[in-house]
């Protein structure tokens, strides 16, 4: 069956940099778009980085344009966020995505990000 299993989470001072890492295993992990979502306390989940199948092509929500990176390794089957100049509004549980595949999408159980002095 499908899995996510996000990693790299942790405490980070502001400033400060996190590489997340969702490795993903139970499908053709090459022909499907991938994204990664986050969700702070009280708020709801919102998307922050997209990036095609091929990762020729990537998006980012406005708040993370210039800071955050999205990647994939296709040979390992791992797509990454890598978060630099992070802040304390980037504290959040942190969730990788699958594009439909069939009649759904796929969640990972998330990591903790937390922005804090």
């Amino acid at each position: 069956q499908v899995q996510l299993v996000e990693s790299g989470g942790g405490l980070v001072q502001p400033g400060g940099s996190l590489r997340l890492s969702c490795a993903a295993s139970g499908f053709s992990f090459r022909m499907y778009g991938m994204s990664w979502y986050r969700q702070a306390p009280e708020k709801e989940r919102e998307l922050v980085a997209g990036i095609a199948s091929t990762g020729g092509s990537t998006m980012y929500a406005d708040s993370v344009k210039g800071r955050f990176s999205i990647s994939r390794d296709n040979a390992k089957n791992t797509v990454y966020l890598q978060m630099n100049s992070l802040k304390p509004e980037d504290t959040a549980v942190y969730y990788c995505k699958t594009d439909f595949i069939g009649w759904r999408t796929y969640w990972g159980q998330g990591t903790q990000v937390t922005v804090s002095s």
